[in-house]
Formats: C-alpha cells, structure tokens, sequence
C-alpha cells in the first residue's frame, strides 16, 4: 500500500513556513486505501506464536506498557501501589521485566517520582488539558512545565481536535511545537485521538503534522472515548512513522492505548511492528502500550508458560 509522501527531504523544512504551504503539503500525502489497510491490519492479527517466541513477546510486551491510571479518584497511594506494581509486577517472579512507565495526571507525578526512585521505570504525565485539550495555550503550557518540574520523564499531549478538524493546521502545528519546547528534557507523546478523527486520511495528516513539529511519539488515543487504538488505525500510523524517518532520518515512536487488555491483543501489535516497522522499533524506547489492565493478563500467561498451571485472576492485584 503505497503511503510514501510526495515531497523530497529538502523540502520538509519548507512546509511549515506557512498554513498555504502546510495544507498543500497535508492534502498532498497519497490518499489511504482503506480496504487495503483493514485488510492488512486483519492478516497480521492472524499470525500464530509459539512456545519460546510467545514468551519472549510476553516480556517485550510487559516492558513495553505505560501502566496508567487517570481516574478523578485517583490518591496518592493508589499511585504509590501502581508504582510497586509497575516496578515488580510479579513478587513471585523476580525474572519478570519491569514496565516502562507509569501514567498519571500532573498532580501524582511527584508521588509516583518518589515511589519508583532509581528503578529504570519512567514517569510519564498527561497535560494540556487532557482529555479533550481544549484549553488556552497558556494554560496548557503551565500544565505540562508543571508536570515537568514535578519530575516528568514524559508529557503524553493531547491535540485540539476542533481546530484540525476545521483545518487550522498551523494553528495545531504551532501548539506542538510550544509544548514541545516546553517540555525541555522530557520526551513528547502526542495523541490524536484518532476515533475522532472521522477519516483515515485524517489520520495520516495528524501524523504528519506532529511529527514536523517535533513529537517524539504519536499515539492513538486518551482512552476515554468509545473507539480508541485499533489495528487498523495502529498500523496507519507505524507506516507514517517509517515513511517519515525514510523521509527525514528521525526515527518517532508509536503508542497505542485504550482497550488493548490481553495477551492476545498485545502480541498482535508487537507482530505489526515486527513486520511493519522492523527491529528498530521493537524496544520501549519507540513502542509503547498504554494500558491499566493489560499487565494482569500478561501476568497470568506468563505465569502459565512457567508453571503449566493457569491461576485465574485472583494470581494478580486488581488495580
């Protein structure tokens, strides 16, 4: 499925100099073939993993997840309790890898920054008025410094869908790049909440954009919406993400979230990247899960594989 941009790498730092010159380039990106992209995203989901390979994606998998909660009732000793977990998911196994990162709202930042100390597992931060991101700049610039100096290893920014929806893109562009700046340090997700998006060919625009303007991740969803990360929608954005480093020699991660929850599903994705993105791709570094209960059913399987015994749901902690 050709998906390749039709513009040369020169000519990548022109396309932002204006909104003319954005949209031209935006509107001129091939057009998706949706048939041919849920085809695809279909097959992949069918390929079957064995034995020593499925135990070895289980890990990758566990290593690979933002363990997240993002609920209005959130203290900060669930936060303290979802950082132990996230650091030794499994108490009984000491083998078992770590999870990338923990996922919260700016407030808890410096609970979980606290709780997880020099274990290798990140802080990663919503801002700029998460979920919806409809906020005044200012606003959302605070948000995500205040993340930061909290002690944020990650912002996880959500993009004002009203104003690419009605084609402001160097409005979206600029607002990125801003919170970009601003994050400093910290690397940036950006999130499009692409079951909002209405179109696959919007969904490759919104790639495209944040990637110009300097994400270090694109990622599908907030979770908080009734369609969030599929296969289909996944995939369109690992090929924009391998089409863009072909592109430009940047190299940007992909992170879906939302409704993935099994062993199953987990694998299904990290075979999309193998065969769509390559080993370049298969680390925590460029590829993430972002996740609440996925881990327990990691757990659970893992468990299985090790053991020969399954042992329900009660083996793990219900977060």
């Amino acid at each position: 499925m050709p998906s390749s941009p039709p513009q040369s790498a020169s000519a990548l730092a022109d396309v932002t100099a204006s909104d003319a010159a954005l949209r031209r380039f935006l509107h001129g990106l091939p057009g998706v073939d949706s048939v041919g992209l849920e085809a695809r995203a279909a097959a992949l989901g069918t390929r079957s993993i064995k034995t020593t390979a499925k135990a070895y994606a289980i890990d990758l998998a566990i290593s690979m997840i933002d363990l997240t909660t993002l609920e209005g009732a959130d203290t900060p000793g669930k936060v303290r309790a979802l950082s132990a977990k996230g650091v030794t998911p499994d108490p009984t196994d000491r083998a078992t890898p770590h999870v990338a990162a923990i996922c919260v709202y700016p407030d808890m930042v410096g609970h979980a920054k606290a709780a997880l100390g020099d274990s290798g597992v990140r802080v990663a931060s919503v801002a700029t008025a998460f979920p919806a991101g409809r906020a005044a700049l200012p606003v959302k610039l605070a948000d995500t410094k205040d993340a930061v100096a909290a002690g944020a290893d990650e912002i996880d920014m959500v993009i004002d869908r009203g104003a690419f929806l009605a084609g402001r893109y160097l409005e979206v562009y600029e607002q990125i790049r801003a919170v970009k700046d601003a994050c400093g340090a910290a690397r940036l997700k950006v999130i499009f909440e692409t079951g909002e998006l209405s179109t696959y060919d919007n969904i490759r625009r919104v790639s495209w954009l944040a990637m110009l303007a300097g994400a270090d991740f694109v990622k599908t969803s907030t979770g908080k919406v009734a369609v969030n990360a599929t296969r289909p929608n996944t995939l369109l954005l690992m090929e924009a993400v391998r089409d863009f480093r072909r592109e430009s020699g940047r190299q940007v991660g992909v992170k879906p979230a939302g409704g993935i929850r099994t062993s199953k599903d987990a694998i299904t994705y990290l075979v999309m990247v193998n065969e769509t993105l390559g080993e370049d791709w298969l680390s925590d570094h460029w590829f993430r899960f972002g996740a609440s209960s996925l881990l327990n059913d990691l757990l659970m399987q893992r468990q299985k594989l090790r053991t020969g015994r399954y042992s329900g749901p009660d083996y793990v902690t219900v977060d």
